[in-house]
This record gives C-alpha cells, sequence and structure tokens, in this order.
C-alpha cells in the first residue's frame, strides 16, 4: 500500500511540475494598450509551435542575431497607409478593449479568440483608392469562442459599432489557437491510466512530446464537441522525437475541458524505435563531415544594392511589378493588387486582385486505428501563416534579403509578433531571359543574351514535423511563378520489423508505406496544396477560356500529312463548364482573358494557368476525408468572386462535414462569362517516402505558373539590357591575391 502511495504522490508532482513549467511559457497579458508580445523577447512561446512539452525547449533570441539585417520595427507605434494593410498592435488592442465591454464577452463564462484580423473593404472602394486618399474606414473582423458556441462578429474601429452574425450557418469549428494546442499536449498528464501505459511502453515522463492531431470528421458520434487527439513521442536521446513515436497510442481530449475521454493502445508489442542515426542537427552530424569540404560559401553580390522598395511597410516595388504584401494568420502570405508596367505605353496594368494558399489537405494512407483520421487541413485547422516561423538569414534567404513581421493574436486578444516571417530578396541562378545566336552559315555575328532575374517572396511554415516553403516569383517577363517546397520530417509509423526480409507475402501491404529504418515506416500520403486567384486582367469583368489541343486527320489528297493538331477554343459559361481535370492525352491551354479588351492585332488579353505538381486525389468521393477535401476533386475551378467565399474548405474547418467546400459552391454553376471571376488552382504530392527521407528530407518543390498570353504586343523584356563586366564587381577566392 505504502508503494502505490508513493507512486500516487510522485506522478502527481510530476504533473504539477509540468504544469507550472508550461505556465511560465505562457505569456503575460499587457498591461497598456500600446504594449504587445515580442517573439524575439518571448521565444519559448511565439517562435515554438507549442505542440510538445521538452526539457529541451529552445530559448535562444532572436534579439542579437548579428547577421539579421532587419531593423527592430517600433510595432506599437504603426499606423496603416493602405486600405489592405493589416491590423496593427494599437488597432488589434482597440478591437480587444471594445470587445471587452461588449455584452456577449463581458457576461460569459469564458472566451477566446480564434481570429482577429482586418476586414477587407469592398473591392470596388480599394479599386478606387489611390495613394494620397483618405484611409477607408478600416474595420476587424473577430471570430471567438464564447461559452463554447462560435462567433463572427465585425468591428468598426471608426465608430466602434461591434456588428455580430446571428448564426453560423455550416458545421464545423475555427482554427484551433496557439493555447489549444499547448493545452491538449498537457491534458493527457491528468489522467494515470496514461501515465501508467507511458511508463509500461518503457519511456520516461521526463522524455515525453506530444503532438496535438485535428481528427477530422467521421460521423455523428465526433459531434457537438471540440475535439482533439494526442500522440506521443519519446525525446530520449535525439531531438528528432518524430523517429521515435509510442506507436498506436491515442488520447482523445475534449478540447474546452480538457478532459481525457478515452485512451487506445493498439501499439502494445510494437517497440519505441532506437534514437541512433535520427539527429540532424549539424553540431551533431557535421563532425563527420569537416574534412570534405562539399561546397565553398556562395553568396550572390549586389554592388549598387537590391533593385526593390517596400513603401511604407507593406508595398513592394521592383522592376516592372508594384504588389501589396501583407502576412496572414490563416494564409501564411497574400499578394494584392499586383501590377506590370506596359514596356510601350508605361502604364501599370492589373493582373491580379487577390492570391493566397486558401488550404491544404494532407490525408494518410493507412486506415488503421492509430491512424486513419491523420486528414490534416493545416490552414483552417492549425492556422498556416500562425505556424509561420522566423526565417534564417543567409540560409532561408540570401543577404540582401528584407523581412517582414507578422503580427497575430493570442486567445486571449494580446497581439503579438513573429518576427522575419516572410523576406523577399532578388534571385539570379544563371537562368537566361532570352538569347539567339544566328548561325555561322549566316554570316551574321550575333549573340544576344539576357540574365533572368527574378524577384522572390517567402515564406516557411513548420507544421510540426512538416515544412513547408511557399514562393511567390515575380518576373520581368510578367509571369508569376507560384513554387511549394516540401521537406521537415516524415511522420512514422513504429513497426515490429526490423528489416524487409521479416515481411512476408502480402504483409508488406500492412506496412501502409516504406521501412526506413529499424521499426521505423514511413506512411503514404497525399499533399494537396489550393490556392485563390483572384485575376483582374486589364480590369474585372474576365471569362475563363479552354484552349484544348485536337487531332486533325486530313483529307484524302490535301497533304503529305496524315494529321496534325488545332487549337479548339471554348469559353465556360458556368462554373461546371470550368471544373478541369488534367488529363495527359487530352491537353489543354488555360486562360483566364477580357474580351472587352483587345490587342492591335485583335487577340483578347489574358493569362493562362500553367499546370505543374498534378497529382490528383484518388480517394473514394464518398470517404469523409475527401468530403471534406472536395476542393481537391479538381485542379481547376472557376466562380463568381465573392468575398465570403475565399477558404476552399470552408471558413469553420475544424471538424466540419464539408458543406461549405469550394466543390459545394461551384455546383451552383453560377455565370462566369465576363464577369468578376476567381480562379483556383490545386499543387498536388502523392509522396510515397523513401530511404533518403530519413531522418529528414531533401526539398521536394512543384510549382505553377500564371503566364501572359497576348497580354503584351511584343516580347516585354525586349529591352532588358544585358550584363556587361564593367557593372559588375571583381570577386577573388581568400588567398589568391
Amino acid at each position: 500500500m505504502e508503494s502505490r502511495y508513493l507512486l500516487r504522490l510522485l506522478l502527481f508532482a510530476g504533473v504539477c511540475l509540468l504544469f507550472l513549467l508550461t505556465w511560465f511559457h505562457i505569456p503575460y497579458a499587457p498591461s497598456s494598450a500600446t504594449e504587445y508580445l515580442d517573439c524575439n523577447t518571448y521565444s519559448p512561446w511565439c517562435t515554438s509551435k507549442n505542440r510538445l512539452f521538452s526539457k529541451q525547449t529552445n530559448k535562444t533570441s532572436l534579439v542579437n542575431n548579428p547577421i539579421n539585417p532587419t531593423r527592430r520595427r517600433d510595432h506599437a507605434s504603426e499606423t496603416p497607409h493602405h486600405p489592405l494593410d493589416p491590423l496593427t498592435v494599437q488597432e488589434i488592442n482597440k478591437v480587444r478593449r471594445l470587445l471587452s465591454s461588449h455584452a456577449l464577452f463581458n457576461s460569459a463564462k469564458s472566451h477566446a479568440f480564434h481570429s482577429i484580423v482586418l476586414e477587407e473593404p469592398e473591392k470596388d472602394l480599394v479599386l478606387k483608392w489611390r495613394k494620397g486618399d483618405p484611409l477607408l474606414p478600416r474595420k476587424a473582423s473577430v471570430i471567438a469562442r464564447v461559452d463554447g458556441v462560435s462567433h463572427v462578429l465585425t468591428v468598426d474601429l471608426s465608430t466602434g459599432e461591434v456588428v455580430s452574425q446571428d448564426s453560423v450557418p455550416h458545421s464545423g469549428y475555427p482554427s484551433m489557437t496557439i493555447e489549444d494546442m499547448n493545452s491538449a499536449t498537457w491534458a493527457p498528464l491528468a489522467s494515470a491510466e496514461f501515465n501508467r501505459t507511458v511508463v509500461s511502453r518503457g519511456v520516461d515522463l521526463a522524455d515525453l512530446a506530444c503532438l496535438p492531431i485535428s481528427l477530422g470528421w467521421f460521423g455523428v458520434k465526433e459531434e457537438n464537441r471540440r475535439l482533439i487527439k494526442v500522440q506521443c513521442y519519446s525525446m530520449k536521446d535525439t531531438a528528432n522525437f518524430y523517429m521515435r513515436p509510442i506507436e498506436g497510442l491515442t488520447v482523445l481530449v475534449d478540447l474546452d475541458t480538457k478532459e481525457v475521454l478515452d485512451i487506445s493502445d493498439t501499439g502494445k508489442g510494437i517497440p519505441i524505435p532506437k534514437a541512433v542515426n535520427t539527429d540532424y542537427r549539424y553540431d551533431t552530424v557535421g563532425e563527420h563531415n569537416r574534412d570534405m569540404n562539399l561546397l565553398n560559401p556562395i553568396s550572390i553580390e549586389q554592388p549598387k544594392g537590391p533593385s526593390f522598395v517596400i513603401e511604407d511597410g507593406h508595398t513592394v516595388k521592383w522592376a516592372t511589378w508594384e504588389f501589396h504584401l501583407k502576412p496572414d494568420a490563416r494564409a501564411g502570405i497574400v499578394i494584392s493588387r499586383a501590377k506590370v508596367r506596359d514596356p510601350d505605353s508605361g502604364k501599370m496594368r492589373d493582373v491580379m486582385y487577390k492570391g493566397f494558399t486558401s488550404e491544404l489537405f494532407v490525408p494518410y494512407m493507412d486506415p488503421t486505428d492509430a491512424w486513419y483520421f491523420k486528414t490534416y487541413m493545416d490552414a483552417g485547422e492549425y492556422g498556416f501563416g500562425l505556424q509561420a516561423m522566423p526565417l534564417d538569414p543567409l540560409n532561408d534567404c540570401p543577404r540582401n534579403a528584407q523581412y517582414m513581421d507578422g503580427v497575430f493574436v493570442a486567445a486571449d486578444g494580446t497581439p503579438y509578433v513573429r518576427s522575419n516571417m516572410v523576406c523577399v530578396f532578388e534571385r539570379y541562378a544563371g537562368d537566361i531571359g532570352w538569347r539567339h545566336t544566328e548561325s555561322p552559315i549566316t554570316g551574321l555575328p550575333i549573340r544576344e543574351v539576357r540574365p533572368k532575374v527574378t524577384l522572390v517572396v517567402r515564406m516557411a511554415a513548420s507544421v510540426a514535423n512538416y515544412d513547408y516553403i511557399v514562393d511567390w516569383e515575380f518576373q520581368t517577363d510578367g509571369l508569376i511563378r507560384v513554387k511549394v517546397g516540401l521537406s521537415g520530417i516524415l511522420m512514422v509509423k513504429g513497426t515490429r520489423y526490423e528489416k524487409m526480409s521479416q515481411v512476408f507475402g502480402g504483409q508488406e501491404n500492412d506496412l501502409y508505406g516504406t521501412l526506413l529504418s529499424e521499426n521505423v515506416v514511413g506512411v503514404i500520403h497525399d499533399h494537396y496544396i489550393t490556392f485563390y486567384l483572384d485575376m483582374d486582367i486589364d480590369g474585372s469583368d474576365n471569362s475563363f477560356l479552354k484552349v484544348n489541343i485536337r487531332r486533325q486527320e486530313t483529307s484524302p489528297g490535301e497533304s503529305p500529312r496524315r494529321s496534325y493538331l488545332k487549337a479548339v477554343k471554348n469559353l465556360a459559361k458556368t462554373e461546371k463548364e470550368a471544373q478541369i481535370k488534367l488529363k495527359l492525352y487530352d491537353p489543354a491551354e488555360f486562360h483566364m482573358i477580357n474580351p472587352g479588351k483587345t490587342t492591335r492585332v485583335g487577340n483578347p488579353v489574358g493569362y493562362k494557368v500553367v499546370p505543374a505538381g498534378t497529382a490528383a486525389g484518388l480517394l473514394d468521393l464518398d470517404d469523409p476525408p475527401q468530403k471534406r477535401g472536395a476542393f481537391t476533386n479538381n485542379q481547376i475551378w472557376v466562380t463568381p468572386y465573392n468575398r465570403s467565399e475565399q477558404w476552399a474548405g470552408g471558413l469553420f474547418v475544424y471538424q466540419s462535414k464539408g458543406d461549405d467546400t469550394l466543390a459545394v459552391w461551384s455546383d451552383r454553376d453560377r455565370e462566369i462569362e465576363n464577369r468578376d471571376i476567381v480562379l483556383w488552382y490545386t499543387l498536388g504530392f502523392h509522396h510515397i517516402p523513401c530511404q533518403e527521407d530519413f531522418p529528414i528530407m531533401p526539398t521536394v518543390t512543384s510549382s505553377f505558373d500564371l503566364k501572359p498570353v497576348n497580354f503584351f504586343e511584343s516580347n516585354p523584356i525586349l529591352r532588358i539590357p544585358p550584363n556587361f563586366e564593367k557593372d559588375l564587381p571583381v570577386c577573388r577566392p581568400a588567398g589568391s591575391s
């Protein structure tokens, strides 16, 4: 009896100690309206994902980073300059004060803010606004949970008026707050059964790391409660705890009450994978390569400095381009009012009103009890921008990059700053803009080449194990390239197998992936990244043109040829005519055109989407995850502009049933000809893990282009000058002089 009592006492003391450690990692509430949390100072909370508790928490401050080229900005005194500028610290604090006196909140037992962002003005008002005009009225859009009920509110910062929607019409809950994720990882420790299970699996509680995992929606038993599942890992002897799963141990937690509802352990008998060879940090693995001299340091020098400027904090001007850039808690990066200069007229011409990452859908292909629910919606469930970590100068971004901070909101309404969340830089990798060398047989001594220099806007989101790098790349010829890189660490499964020789017959299918190392399986999964692209080609009234490439048979005696290809143009009149599944042997081009504007020879001006990353969803359309991710059923969609239809998975994604998705909206089959329309494109990746992905993945990338098609009268970079030796510095290797 005494030993049992002592064990309980020790477990209780451990839980209390862990609780105290967590408490000191949660930021304080500012005492004045102008205060905010600086994530350089409060790095354990602001720069970590708060998805684990660890004795190895990184507390390194960024304040005195000598290679950080960004001057510390005084966010407390910032003011907006553009109608689309994000809310400032002062504005967020004002919203917080206004809501604190509102009847909905001052009488509530509990409340949490899941989102406080700018409610953008009506599009037609933004299009009319010019620099120097009075700023349009500023409003905040607020999503809050009050006493267990979700609310959407608008706060007018000028009048102080608060308007609440009467009801939220669809299923699901708002994105989790950082506090939700943090508290969920601690909740299991309050369960003696959980603690006993962990210890029985050979893991010390001091070495425990846990992740909060969104559970999708799989039926009525999961309704009317905000739930989450928690799974755990061993951190013993490695920083890469993801490679040491406690396989099969899953805890169901009520996110509102933090009550442990169920503990499932289907992995008894599956060993915890060993820590050997799992670490990936240079201080650990670099020692073995210090004498190999694989690469010398590299840097692109700009003797006259960068060619771009960022005016008023958010307006980027470079070469022929101008656009508005802002960080966003859900989307990550938002590009707005993108315009390009016409080389003939010198006028700035509209290309895109707004573009951003609308949703990410990541389903894992393992139907077993501990895995079937892993079908993540990273933007709508976790917040793609909330998971964007500070970028590392010289490695994430080159020397002459400029950085932009994100200003976000904690669950109590306190603003905080995510430092160096976005970087902007020029890239030159030796690519060619255009060239021609005349053959000697012509007798013309012509060799004309132009270098390709581009402008890149970059962010990197670390959504638990995975890292997503998103680039918006602007080119001088008017092309916009949107690129996604996948890196980070695989989500792996523990297994009894150490060698493939132990796997017989059909058992290989039961792995649901690839054996990467002893007792470690990389589970097959997909990644789909859906982009919202409100194209305004020389104005808002556009049309969608599908240009099919068809084989044409020649008539008898017409030609020595039997067949050739021709372009057949089909104008989409309604949404369903613009739902596109890409097919290799039914090729087409996809044009967004302005039928009211033509070139001098009569072609409608336009841009085309050039597909890539074309992996398509193969799940059953009635599979619950695919119902929620139905926006991936097609690679291309076109919808009429509707300011309430921006998030492909719906406004409230968490535990949604899929009743408010892009697929639902598009099935209304609304008219889209010569209207203000939005193009949606989904990049897709099938990922069958391989051993090269262990213990950390080399980056895999894909991209798609938005390319001018009859937008300009001729080659828009015809007049770009070549490089000359006299304009460039002469650099010599160290020790060569």
